[in-house]
């Protein structure tokens, strides 16, 4: 347990860096859709090594489960890190983190329409309290107006967040999860290839230099950074630490991921939300643990026989 909780909070910490390390290249002219699509590619290939012996002798699996591995790397990895980007271009590192992270949220709200079944007490307090954080971080009545689309952008990053835990939701165990990783980078890495090659989205690289901290280092450092650091890493140690801790209490310790991003994004790129969404930002995160822990506990017999969809937020995210 003690292993494990090391390797989760080492694979919150490196996750927590791809915002920083995005917004290094975004700063120096390179695109959201630029940026996204060489993590992916780099990422997709570095983890293809130990993917294909993974498979071998079981191809089988990766034929069987191809609509998992498709809508993973469609919405899980490619429209997730791009919406996520897109956010971060426009806010700060942290505040685009936070509103990706209401993604629990949102699928307690349409669990609950869509079922019309109340939630437990648990659940619905840290719903209120994350929404009401949500409105702290937006700090409406501010000196320094937050930026709409960039919002909606955060929101959409969620949304897709959400999707992707229905997705995974259902627990496989006929297809390795190396392999899923894998798989899902390459096909995220094939969409947003084929988005650029038909002008649907727009593409630009940069060899700039880029800055990080006191720093100015070439572009391939912030961009091996993303791809090695915040993608292969981040991924491998997200794996192993749900191996070792359970999906359930590996995905409550990556919440530590919002601090993580909070405190890269001050160091890297001096960045900092201020006091009030700083705020938002602690009732954001307490809301979903207290989600978390309601999720965590000892279901009951009625629990046991609700829809899988009920512990759709069960698993590791994506950031």
């Amino acid at each position: 347990m003690a292993s494990g909780l090391g390797v989760a909070l080492f694979s919150s910490a490196v996750f927590g860096l791809s915002g920083s390390f995005a917004k290094a290249l975004l700063e120096t002219g390179w695109t959201p859709g630029a940026a996204v699509t060489a993590r992916l590619t780099g990422a997709a290939l570095i983890l293809a090594i130990p993917a294909i012996p993974a498979l071998r002798g079981r191809w089988h699996q990766l034929r069987d489960n191809w609509l998992t591995v498709v809508l993973f790397g469609f919405i899980g990895v490619a429209a997730c890190q791009l919406f996520y980007f897109n956010a971060v271009s426009r806010l700060s590192v942290g505040v685009a983190l936070l509103l990706e992270y209401l993604a629990p949220v949102i699928i307690v709200l349409w669990l609950w329409a869509a079922s019309r079944k109340r939630p437990r007490p648990l659940t619905i307090a840290g719903t209120l309290l994350s929404l009401g954080g949500l409105v702290l971080v937006l700090d409406l009545t501010g000196a320094v107006k937050i930026d709409l689309i960039g919002v909606l952008w955060g929101i959409a990053a969620a949304v897709c967040l959400a999707i992707y835990f229905f997705i995974t939701a259902k627990e496989n165990d006929t297809l390795p999860p190396i392999v899923l990783a894998s798989g899902g980078l390459m096909v995220g890495a094939i969409v947003m290839w084929l988005a650029a090659a038909t002008g649907l989205l727009p593409m630009a690289f940069s060899t700039a230099d880029t800055r990080l901290g006191p720093w100015v280092t070439p572009w391939w450092v912030a961009l091996g950074g993303l791809v090695v650091l915040a993608t292969v890493l981040a991924y491998v140690s997200g794996i192993v630490a749900a191996r070792a801790l359970g999906s359930k209490v590996a995905s409550f310790v990556s919440l530590t991921e919002v601090l993580f991003a909070v405190i890269w994004a001050w160091l890297l790129l001096g960045e900092l939300p201020g006091p009030i969404q700083l705020l938002g930002g602690l009732l954001i995160v307490g809301g979903v643990v207290l989600v978390r822990l309601d999720e965590l506990r000892t279901p009951s017999r009625a629990a046991v026989r609700q829809a899988p969809l009920d512990h759709a937020n069960d698993v590791e995210p994506v950031p």
